[in-house]
């Protein structure tokens, strides 16, 4: 007869054996990641700071540029497509930023804000944007706060859908619940299960790491506790892929950044701020915060809207943005 202990070990080893066994049963397919425009040249592109940025441009020709900035960092444009409806009046140009989404993968030292800045700068000269509308959502929201004090002269208006943060005290209030969401037991199987998927993945040196990292962001996103989403919903906004190194340039120092950000909070010109209804994050109490850091800024809320007000509620989104950029509202 075995000693018990002996017994316990045996059983606690056959079932961490049947347990390998099942995860790798259930991860057997690699989910498939797009190539970037550095391996698709069907994808259309622009040039940045030296780097191809994926994206296009849609309206008149001669109507006045808007620029969409994506959140992240590290996502891309997709969920954001419903801004489209502003060719109308704009041209209205999407793109993923560098390391991100489909556009061109560079070395964490390319990914500073100073990058992006000149990315930015980039695009509106290529473009004959001067000047040009910014609408960013989220840490894009926090780029175009950026840019306004890098080239304050160059933006007639900017619209910021739900900036996490925007100085100091709101990094710290960001920085403990994310924390404590990242944490949880749930975001661990979340990575643990993306691990096994990519094992065997095709791709470009940066597709498997772009998976995992990507599939655990969105179980982050839509965490019962994260109110990205309204209550009894789920954070379902698409992406196209998620950049890890631009996220991990980011989240590495993300003090510095606000170094970048702070002189855009004395930009002169008009400023709207959505929030979403959903969202007691980074939504009204906060954005109600936001406006009052900017010497001109008025907030709006989106009802029934969680993080990403343009997925959720595209026309009410469009709706609250129309009369701000025609100058007919929040005066």
């Amino acid at each position: 007869m075995l000693h018990p202990m002996i017994a316990l070990s045996v059983i606690l080893l056959c079932i961490c054996i049947l347990a390998f066994a099942v995860l790798l049963w259930i991860t057997r397919v690699p989910p498939e990641v797009p190539a970037t425009v550095a391996d698709d040249p069907a994808l259309p592109r622009f040039r940045g700071k030296g780097v191809l940025l994926h994206g296009h441009v849609t309206g008149a020709g001669g109507a006045p540029l808007a620029i969409v900035l994506h959140g992240g960092p590290g996502g891309d444009h997709r969920s954001l497509l419903a801004l489209e409806a502003l060719r109308d009046t704009h041209r209205v140009l999407f793109y993923d930023q560098r390391g991100a989404g489909l556009s061109e993968r560079v070395t964490e030292d390319r990914l500073a804000m100073k990058d992006h800045l000149a990315d930015l700068d980039a695009l509106i000269a290529a473009h004959g944007g001067d000047p040009v509308l910014l609408i960013g959502h989220s840490w894009g929201a926090m780029l175009a706060t950026a840019y306004l004090g890098h080239r304050p002269e160059v933006v007639s208006r900017a619209v910021l859908i739900e900036p996490g943060f925007l100085d100091a005290e709101g990094l710290t209030a960001f920085e403990t619940r994310r924390t404590a969401l990242s944490r949880s037991p749930r975001m661990i199987w979340a990575g643990l299960l993306a691990g096994f998927r990519a094992r065997g993945m095709r791709g470009d040196a940066e597709a498997a790491r772009d998976s995992i990292v990507g599939t655990v962001v969105h179980a982050f996103a839509n965490h019962p506790a994260n109110p990205y989403h309204c209550p009894g919903q789920t954070y379902d906004a698409p992406a196209l892929r998620f950049g890890s190194r631009a996220s991990d340039a980011f989240w590495r120092e993300p003090a510095t950044a606000l170094g970048a950000i702070a002189p855009g909070l004395a930009f002169p010109g008009r400023v709207l701020i959505l929030a979403g209804g959903c969202n007691d994050w980074t939504g009204g109490p906060l954005q109600a915060r936001h406006a009052g850091l900017f010497p001109d800024a008025a907030m709006d809320v989106i009802e029934g809207a969680g993080h990403d007000t343009t997925w959720d509620k595209p026309d009410a989104t469009l709706a609250a943005i129309r009369p701000f950029i025609a100058g007919t509202q929040y005066r």
